[in-house]
């Protein structure tokens, strides 16, 4: 009798099908709500294996129905919502999508694309135009009704240069625009020259000098709130702010505010204040979904069918791997 595996959420079949290879495979069939602890609890007293995502909170109490269980499988290197203390206390080992000697670069990829989609949205007012002529409908070309800043000459400016921003860059280069970075530590004069750009020392001249100011950087302590308040003040009233890393690098209601009163020209965001680990249930504020000037996505970085179908597709064979050797 082949071991059971439960799927938290639907994933791409490719990923699928090297789980049924080797197991009965049942997934959670909805992709409009989280799984609840509750239901993770009941899926785990049915099954040999789990396959969680990064998001999937997996307490005590989930291990616990299950004292047989042999294996979670996750996505990622680190899991901050898996109490894994509790795992390892219990025998259950963790299973790593991610693999340290063949890394997978794809997510870096696709967030840096869909960041840099953000930008040529917002500079061309794509999303506004849509909405303009589904609603009021095509009255005139050349209209003044949807001027954008386009991107040719318009400078970006990096909060962070990790592995996102160093593929954003040379995209960007490709739509003429001037690209500023600050972190850390600075690349050296031969590797700025590379990639075509200018360092500068500490994020007010970033924030100055922009027109789209990117949040490049990680989360953690020392960058939680790396934009708020006093920062959005000091952004052109015509600039944009990104943000597809992590919610809390901005405090949102002065971010809202900013959008609201014309501090800044808009945003494009990705990521939100009340998501995983910090609640079980991700949520957008009402108010940025009534804003205009706001461009909105689920944490969707990395969303295509061949990243999301390999990182997927690692887990499933690190799960097959350990059914195999068990």
């Amino acid at each position: 009798m082949k071991p059971r595996v439960f799927v938290v959420q639907p994933i791409p079949e490719v990923a699928l099908d090297i789980l049924r290879e080797a197991a009965e495979v049942e997934v959670y069939p909805y992709m409009d709500r989280q799984i609840t602890t509750d239901e993770l609890a009941s899926a785990a007293r049915r099954s040999d294996y789990l396959f969680a995502m990064h998001e999937t909170t997996i307490t005590a109490e989930v291990l616990d129905a299950n004292p047989n269980l042999k294996a979670i499988g996750t996505l990622g290197r680190v899991s901050e919502t898996i109490d894994e203390a509790a795992a390892t206390a219990r025998g259950i080992p963790i299973l790593r999508g991610a693999d340290e000697t063949q890394p997978f670069l794809g997510v870096s990829k696709a967030t840096a694309d869909l960041t840099v989609a953000m930008i040529l949205n917002l500079a061309y007012r794509v999303t506004d135009a849509d909405r303009y002529v589904r609603t009021i409908g095509f009255k005139q070309e050349q209209t003044l009704a949807l001027m954008g800043i386009g991107c040719p000459g318009k400078t970006v400016g990096l909060i962070g240069l990790g592995k996102v921003g160093g593929f954003m860059v040379p995209r960007l280069k490709v739509f003429e625009m001037e690209v500023l970075y600050t972190k850390r530590t600075r690349l050296s004069p031969a590797e700025e020259d590379r990639l075509g750009i200018s360092w500068v020392d500490g994020k007010d001249e970033i924030l100055t000098r922009s027109d789209f100011v990117v949040l490049a950087c990680d989360y953690n302590p020392t960058t939680h709130m790396i934009v708020g308040e006093r920062e959005l003040k000091l952004m052109k009233p015509t600039a944009f702010l990104i943000n597809t890393g992590r919610g809390r690098l901005v405090d949102e209601p002065a971010m809202i505010r900013a959008l609201q009163d014309g501090t800044i020209a808009g945003a494009g965001l990705d990521v939100f204040w009340n998501e995983p680990p910090v609640t079980h249930d991700p949520s957008v504020p009402t108010e940025l979904c009534k804003l205009d000037n706001v461009i909105l996505a689920p944490h969707n970085g990395g969303a295509t069918w061949d990243v999301r179908g390999e990182m997927n597709s690692r887990v499933a064979r690190a799960i097959v791997a350990h059914i195999r050797h068990s």
